[in-house]
């Protein structure tokens, strides 16, 4: 897909927004981004999406066959289109590796690796990671003016979507957190009312006084109320068993 036209851009657009919008988790996000965009060049092609977060650079998604080392090598030097797109924050092309004399590190590596050419354009999902999406060609001059728009417009549409996605994923966490926190909390409670029934039939005494009784042992334990609750019923439930 060389040469896109107004009506190729759409259904690119649209076959990643379907993907993407589908998904609540980043890394298969990512990976329908990688896969969407090596398509978009004729040929072998091979796509990474790098991000920058706490920790530094690392490799988010890429395409299999493509080596990790070509890609971790920009991130160890510093130098590499990935990193460039990244610092520059605009596109960065090579669109014939056997004759570029930036990245003297890396250059040789990836025409090893069987990488003709490259264009890596800067990819933002929200403040905490920016990166950028690389495609690499098995061929030189595979990369027209249409293909470094289009990637460019892909890179800016994958960044607002995968922003939503990253929310999504992050409010998924945030109810199973909840979730979680209610169910223990329910099981304590049940834990607590247990014993609270217990100690009443032991002393015959109200909810109230006995829920006092499993207080005050619990602060003069240093020990949580749920414990000294849980403790009381198990050892009940020992000596019903013997």
């Amino acid at each position: 897909m060389t040469d896109l036209h107004t009506v190729e851009f759409a259904a690119v657009l649209r076959q990643l927004t379907a993907r993407l919008i589908a998904s609540d988790d980043l890394e298969e996000a990512l990976e329908d981004l990688v896969e969407t965009a090596a398509d978009l060049v004729d040929g072998a092609a091979w796509c990474a999406v790098t991000l920058v977060r706490s920790g530094g650079p690392s490799t988010a998604a890429a395409s299999s066959g493509l080596p990790e080392a070509l890609l971790d090598s920009q991130y160890d030097s510093g130098s590499g289109p990935s990193m460039e797109a990244i610092r520059s924050r605009d596109i960065t092309l090579s669109d014939d590796l056997a004759a570029e004399e930036r990245w003297a590190q890396w250059r040789p590596r990836a025409l090893e690796a069987g990488v003709k050419a490259v264009l890596a354009v800067p990819v933002d999902i929200d403040s905490h990671a920016v990166g950028a999406l690389t495609v690499y060609a098995s061929e030189p001059g595979r990369f027209t003016a249409d293909i470094g728009l289009t990637a460019m417009l892909v890179a800016e549409h994958a960044g607002l979507l995968l922003s939503a996605v990253l929310d999504r994923g992050r409010r998924a966490d945030v109810q199973a957190q909840l979730t979680s926190a209610l169910t223990e909390a329910l099981t304590d409670g049940e834990t607590v009312n247990r014993a609270v029934g217990i100690m009443m039939v032991q002393r015959a005494c109200p909810a109230e006084a006995a829920l006092d009784v499993l207080r005050g042992t619990a602060a003069r334990l240093g020990l949580p109320l749920t414990t000294v609750a849980e403790r009381l019923v198990q050892t009940v439930e020992q000596r019903v068993s013997s």
